[in-house]
């Protein structure tokens, strides 16, 4: 079975491969990519795979944009944080629609599903099912952001509102919490869970490093082959960098 992986995220990425090597050790995935752009170019281009895996937001813009561009009759399991998009996704050929973390009893599910695809053409009673299946799609991160978080501090825990947080840096496997007012604590969190615990209004992923609050970012400078260089305050001693397919979603996100 060819797969094509549309994902932005190179950890999450990697940890559904894994998860698609064990749901299904005859998966072959033909093509990984990480934008609208490339999807849509790459469909232009290639046969049909047999099965998409698709994260809803991608650096770009958002998976479902692809299927508006061009008629693809390849079934899709869509892979999001983002439970608003289930209506949207059902009038793709959605097979499932699975939250993250994406567990692997799950995937297994969404798979036996699409070999059930191949069978006669659905009944409208299946049909029906697979719509109200969609409308209780059970509310994940997206639907109730993380407002606070508890740091520790010497012997103490102290709670940090999320509005007070200025942004998040992964470094050497430890992910720093830096407030507007310039504390720092650790957290017990990678980044791809805190993408899924945040606002997504008011926190972005700006790279593999970061993750920052709209208050927190102050200037953005042109850098080379269209990248962005931001500003940051307080300003972290590693300089922040936004790759050229990530530019447009970060200004559109600043932008609001």
């Amino acid at each position: 079975m060819n797969v094509l992986l549309l994902e932005d995220e190179y950890p999450a990425a990697e940890r559904l491969q894994r998860l698609l090597a064990q749901a299904a050790p005859e998966a072959t995935v033909v093509a990984h990519l990480d934008t609208v752009a490339g999807a849509v170019e790459w469909l232009r281009t290639h046969p049909e795979p047999q099965l998409i895996l698709a994260d809803i937001h991608l650096a770009d813009g958002i998976s479902l944009d692809v299927f508006d561009q061009l008629v693809v009759t390849t079934p899709v399991i869509f892979t999001t944080a983002y439970d608003q998009y289930a209506l949207q996704a059902f009038r793709t050929h959605s097979v499932d629609y699975l939250l993250k973390p994406i567990k692997l009893a799950e995937l297994q599910t969404a798979l036996q599903k699409l070999r059930q695809w191949h069978s006669p053409a659905l009944a409208a009673s299946e049909v029906a099912q697979r719509l109200q299946n969609l409308l209780n799609v059970p509310t994940g991160a997206a639907a109730a952001p993380k407002s606070r978080f508890l740091v520790r501090q010497g012997e103490q825990l102290l709670p940090v509102q999320a509005a007070d947080i200025a942004w998040f840096q992964s470094r050497n496997e430890t992910v720093t919490l830096v407030t507007l007012a310039g504390q720092r604590y650790l957290v017990d969190y990678t980044l791809e869970q805190l993408e899924q615990l945040l606002d997504g209004r008011q926190f972005f992923r700006l790279n593999r490093q970061f993750i920052a609050q709209l208050p927190a970012v102050h200037r953005l400078h042109p850098w080379f082959n269209g990248k962005l260089k931001l500003d940051l305050q307080p300003a972290p001693a590693d300089e922040v960098i936004v790759s050229r397919e990530k530019a447009t979603a970060v200004k559109s996100w600043l932008e609001g």
